[in-house]
């Protein structure tokens, strides 16, 4: 029985103390880490701690579509590894704040897809438990953005007992079709 099937056959309470006791394992693996991380649909942000005082000639960072290495010169860098996922080199970047944290902030390729980690050899994160913040319509991409709207319309007008943006679609094409054809009787016509 796969570890899916025997979660759905647990009742709420022991759903619930399993996703706790997951959250709690996941924390602890992340704050082993060297670095802390957050993301969002669209990129990756990574603080890195360094000694008080770093400054920027003093790093040796390498940002790359698939591989990430931060630490200082002459020494053993403080992480290094293969991205999990692919990232557009162009758009990330890299800032040294207050002489003691490194930020990084990685903009995904697929901005569609949650990372389970950053570096390939690290733990992972249940993406599936991921709750995002809500997002704006101007977020989306035009076509997304579109498709969101004419749910929502057709959501509202199913809720007035109104047509749907299909089915006013439909009716519009009856009507041309009628206007074009009035010798046709569609009085017995059911249309659905």
């Amino acid at each position: 029985m796969s570890s899916v099937e025997e979660y759905d056959q647990l009742s709420k309470e022991e759903r619930e103390a399993r996703d706790k006791a997951d959250r709690n394992r996941e924390a602890a693996e992340q704050a082993a880490l060297p670095y802390s991380w957050t993301q969002q649909l669209g990129d990756v942000d990574v603080t890195v701690p360094v000694p008080k005082g770093t400054r920027g000639r003093d790093l040796s960072v390498v940002i790359q579509k698939k591989k990430l290495s931060v630490g200082l010169k002459g020494k053993e860098p403080i992480l290094s590894g293969e991205l999990c996922k692919d990232i557009k080199i162009d758009e990330s970047t890299w800032t040294l704040e207050d002489q003691e944290t490194v930020l990084i902030h990685l903009e995904k390729q697929n901005k569609q897809q949650w990372w389970e980690n950053v570096l390939t050899h690290h733990p992972k994160i249940d993406t599936t438990k991921i709750q995002p913040e809500n997002s704006k319509l101007s977020d989306l991409d035009g076509e997304t953005r579109g498709m969101v709207e004419k749910m929502m319309f057709d959501n509202q007008q199913k809720q007035m007992g109104k047509p749907t943006s299909d089915e006013l679609k439909k009716m519009e094409a009856l009507k041309k079709f009628q206007a074009a054809h009035p010798e046709l009787d569609f009085s017995q016509a059911k249309i659905s």
